[in-house]
Formats: structure tokens, C-alpha cells, sequence
């Protein structure tokens, strides 16, 4: 009865050293592959890898960045419609690089690749939050990413659109 006990003590302290293993790995690969789908969303702008960035964002930046094409161009008298607007998106046509090269306009990738700091701020099952920390800024950005078939995906709209949502 004391060798079972004492198999049992040896067992169960072998279990409690191994979880914790178990969870960090697992924690390490979760925080490595939400920096890792940020960064490349990021440094595929910089390089005006629009195809990539564009794959890398979720189905709701996606659908949103599409009705906000479909309508500005409605605004100006366009005859398009979002199908359309969807297949030159999808073909990287020529609506779909104006579109990056005008956003690139007005947002510097580097600035959040070179001079920020990065924070996980949480990951969840399906979600996660990094915290952007521009060295001149006093309120950092909080980066939305969600897992989408089994990949995260970047919430550019779930972030940066929040005044218009």
C-alpha cells in the first residue's frame, strides 16, 4: 500500500510539472502566431504586397472595405456594383490597387513595424488583441485579430473603423 502511494505521489507530481510545459508551449505558439499573422499583414503593405495584406484580413474588413468601395464610387457616378468590385478585389485589379495605394496615402506601416511597441494584450479561443504603442502617441491602438479557418486574421475595420461602425 505505501510503493502504490508512493507511485501515485511520483505520478501526480509528474502530471503537475507537465502541465504547465504543456500550456506554455501551447500559449508560445498562439502568441507567435498572432504577432507572426500582424507583422506580415504589415510588412506586406510596406511592401505594397497588397494580395497578401488582403488575404490576411478578416471576412468583415474584407466585406466592409467592398461597400465602402461600392459606395464611394456610386457617389461619384460609377456603374458598378459590388460583384464587380468583389472580382477586381479578388484579381488584384485595378480598383483593388488604387484602393491600397490611396490607404498607403495616408497610413505609414512602418510607423507601427519600426517605431512601436507590441503587447498581447489577450488571446482567446477565436480572438485576440495586441496593444500598438507609437513612441509619440499617448493612446496606443488596439489591434483586433480573429482565427478564421483555422488562421488569424487581421480586424482592420474592427479596429480602425470604429468611428464610422
Amino acid at each position: 500500500m505505501h510503493k502504490s502511494l508512493s507511485v501515485i505521489s511520483v505520478l501526480l507530481f509528474c502530471i503537475a510539472i507537465t502541465i504547465p510545459c504543456t500550456l506554455n508551449a501551447q500559449d508560445n505558439d498562439s502568441i507567435n502566431s498572432v504577432l507572426d499573422s500582424a507583422e506580415k499583414f504589415f510588412l506586406a503593405l510596406k511592401d505594397k504586397k497588397f494580395n497578401s495584406a488582403w488575404n490576411l484580413l478578416s471576412i468583415k474588413s474584407q466585406a466592409t472595405i467592398i461597400n465602402d468601395v461600392y459606395k464611394a464610387s456610386h457617389k461619384i457616378g460609377a456603374r458598378t456594383t459590388k460583384e464587380d468590385i468583389r472580382q477586381d478585389f479578388s484579381n488584384s485589379g485595378i480598383i483593388f490597387q488604387n484602393y491600397w495605394n490611396a490607404f498607403l496615402d495616408t497610413f505609414d506601416p512602418g510607423m507601427i513595424l519600426e517605431n512601436s511597441r507590441w503587447e498581447i494584450a489577450f488571446i482567446k479561443e477565436d480572438k485576440a488583441e495586441i496593444i500598438i504603442t507609437h513612441k509619440k502617441s499617448a493612446e496606443p491602438a488596439r489591434l483586433k485579430i480573429f482565427r478564421e479557418d483555422n488562421t488569424w486574421k487581421i480586424g482592420l475595420v474592427e479596429t480602425f473603423w470604429t468611428r464610422k461602425l
